[in-house]
């Protein structure tokens, strides 16, 4: 597989999740939450939205340097991203979900509301689901009856460099 093919699976893996952890850092130490992702830009850039206040903000503003988790029954995807703040009621607008008023009661006109733009520099994806999975299990049944660890393929686990949020690699 090459380069541009691990990007585009690992942009891809990205796109299937709801949420995300964000993972944020305030200079002695590391701090992760959940996030809702508002939007999943095609680059792999990820869009969040959060309250001006937060603790996270604060930390972004600090050090845009952030990690980003993401894991479900059978993907499992890390990215290490620079971060922003974003102040656009544009996007907001185009973003907005009325679940969000659990957040942010006041709805899409709260002051309070901000946006997080994610851009991931790199990232690593394993992938056990579909035909990877079943060629995982394959492999692993074999290496367990043969005493050594399974030969994984790009196609279950492959470390990507994004360069700043392109797809394009060298």
């Amino acid at each position: 597989m090459n380069q541009e093919d691990k990007s585009k699976k690992l942009i891809d893996i990205v796109r299937q999740f709801d949420n995300a952890m964000l993972v944020t850092h305030d200079g002695n130490r590391l701090d992760a939450r959940p996030m809702a992702v508002a939007q999943a830009d095609d680059d792999g850039g990820l869009w969040f939205v959060t309250d001006r206040q937060s603790s996270k903000v604060m930390e972004i503003t600090a050090s845009t340097d952030v990690g980003i988790t993401m894991q479900g029954s059978n993907a499992f995807v890390y990215l290490s991203a620079d971060a922003s703040v974003i102040d656009d009621r544009v996007k907001l607008k185009k973003l907005w979900k009325n679940s969000w008023r659990i957040w942010f009661p006041d709805g899409i006109d709260d002051p309070a509301i901000v946006l997080l733009h994610v851009i991931p520099r790199s990232g690593e994806y394993w992938d056990n689901s579909g035909l990877s999975g079943w060629k995982y299990l394959t492999k692993a049944g074999l290496a367990y009856f043969q005493g050594q660890p399974p030969e994984i393929g790009d196609d279950i686990n492959a470390k990507v460099n994004l360069r700043g949020g392109s797809s394009r690699v060298s």
